[in-house]
């Protein structure tokens, strides 16, 4: 993997954890994935013309995905109404690649090295440290929703899996997962009454939250280009720190040194089950 490269993908981690603290960085967390849902949706229908469009042996798989990531949306909003970026985002990005990792050697039989086995507990005792931190309750269903979410991603995960392969162009897949997501997020987060008319400040966070979550994929499907998918994947862990430092900056968040090793065992634990 060259400099470029490698820089490109911690700028790709860097904008994926950005965007999570936009959310929590408005009033209304559920206003701002709404926000952050729509625009992310009006993004991917301006560029979906130009792109070679997916397989119809990828639209069961679209719309599966689509549903799933309106239930992921939900459950980040309900996770940031009640705890910090720096509880939630660890749990809920490192907490996925352990359950897809698990469900793969449960259900379809793949072996795990040595090294996916000390990345499993290395993903376990961070999670362990960050749910046994004391807080308010709220927090403690933060975590709860957290860790829910993260069986939501390793879902849509599995399903991505397969549908982006038979979709004949990842790219224009992925764009249409964002434009059909916003859909059921729409939906279910128009029952709290957040659907309402955004001011400038909301607007344009909402529009740069959006471009830093596509911006995140695209740097990350081009650098799987230039490099081998298992290292880049790895390096995308990374993201978790970057959570933790902007929402130090950010949003005056302080993790603690608790925060800190849980964030980086789970960080390592992940990053060793991509290379595994």
């Amino acid at each position: 993997m060259t400099a470029t490269v490698m820089l490109l993908v911690l700028a790709g981690a860097a904008l994926h954890a950005a965007w999570n603290v936009a959310i929590r960085a408005g009033g209304d967390r559920r206003q701002e994935t709404a926000l952050l849902s729509a625009a992310g949706a009006l993004l991917a229908v301006a560029i979906l013309p130009f792109l070679r469009q997916p397989l119809p042996a990828a639209w069961p798989h679209l719309l599966l995905t689509a549903a799933l990531h309106g239930v992921y949306y939900a459950l980040v909003a309900e996770a940031y109404t009640r705890g910090g970026v720096a509880l939630a985002y660890p749990l809920m990005r490192g907490t996925a690649p352990l359950l897809t990792t698990l469900a793969a050697w449960a259900v379809l039989g793949e072996r795990l090295p040595p090294v996916a086995w000390a990345g499993i507990g290395g993903i376990c005792a961070g999670v362990a440290l960050l749910a046994r931190r004391r807080g308010e309750p709220a927090e403690r269903t933060a975590v709860l929703f957290a860790l829910a979410n993260a069986v939501v991603i390793a879902s849509y995960t599995l399903n991505d899996a397969i549908g982006a392969r038979e979709s004949g162009s990842p790219v224009a897949y992925t764009l249409w997962t964002f434009a059909l997501s916003a859909v059921p997020t729409l939906l279910w987060l128009s029952r709290f009454g957040v659907l309402r008319r955004p001011h400038r400040v909301q607007a344009l966070r909402a529009a740069g939250g959006a471009a830093c979550s596509i911006g995140s994929y695209g740097l990350a499907l081009w650098a799987m280009t230039q490099a081998p998918v298992a290292p880049v994947s790895a390096l995308r862990e990374t993201a978790m720190l970057f959570g933790l430092v902007l929402a130090r900056l950010v949003l005056g968040e302080r993790p603690g040194a608790r925060g800190w090793a849980a964030a980086g065992a789970i960080a390592l634990g992940a990053a060793a089950l991509r290379l595994a």
